[in-house]
């Protein structure tokens, strides 16, 4: 199968494997901004929580318990966040056959870094991610440093699970599995088959 074939069948799988990309980086994001939030001495949640600020406004900001006002609406903007720019990425990824690790990863970061100019150089303030509520700018630089790694390694994950499928055989009968259990009547001539007809 040529280039052209795989890029082909690679754009056409581009929608699953951005929502596989996208879960990861979501994960990847998130785990990190609770690290990150407690290492600045503050509540694990409260990032994921201010990204529903877009909703309940700043003081979003201060809510450090989970429930589902803030934490489930915030975790899924933040998830519908890391989907809408994994689809870029898959894209840009498809067409480059196969990219090596270290542009992988530097195409996640370009993609973190365009990212991050929107969020903050595009977007209104009332739909920023929130986090600039919580954390410090070196603590955002970092979380969309893990979204970067987030994504590389969700392709990575995306690419080996597309592969697996790929390679697996489609297991359909052989013609001599299908005339096996006929027995000896599957090689009988023709006419012999019509004798016993004659004969009665």
């Amino acid at each position: 199968m040529d280039t052209r074939t795989n890029g082909h069948r690679d754009r056409s799988e581009l929608p699953a494997r951005a929502l596989l990309t996208g879960t990861v980086a979501c994960l990847a994001s998130a785990a990190a901004l609770a690290l990150l939030a407690r290492a600045e001495g503050k509540d694990a949640l409260r990032p994921i929580n201010a990204t529903s600020h877009w909703l309940h406004g700043e003081k979003a900001a201060e809510c450090d318990k989970p429930d589902a006002m803030h934490t489930l609406i915030g975790f899924a903007t933040h998830y519908a966040s890391a989907v809408f720019w994994a689809l870029p990425f898959e894209y840009w990824r498809a067409r480059r056959r196969p990219p090596s690790a270290g542009r992988l990863l530097r195409g996640a970061c370009v993609t973190s870094a365009i990212a991050a100019a929107v969020d903050y150089g595009v977007t209104p303030k009332r739909f920023t991610p929130g986090w600039e509520l919580v954390l410090g700018r070196r603590s955002m630089v970092a979380a969309y440093g893990a979204l970067a790694l987030g994504l590389a390694f969700g392709t990575k994950l995306a690419q080996g699970l597309v592969d697996r499928h790929r390679e697996t055989p489609r297991q359909s009968p052989s013609r001599e599995q299908d005339s096996s259990w006929a027995g000896p009547m599957a090689s009988a001539p023709s006419h012999a088959l019509r004798a016993p007809l004659r004969a009665s």
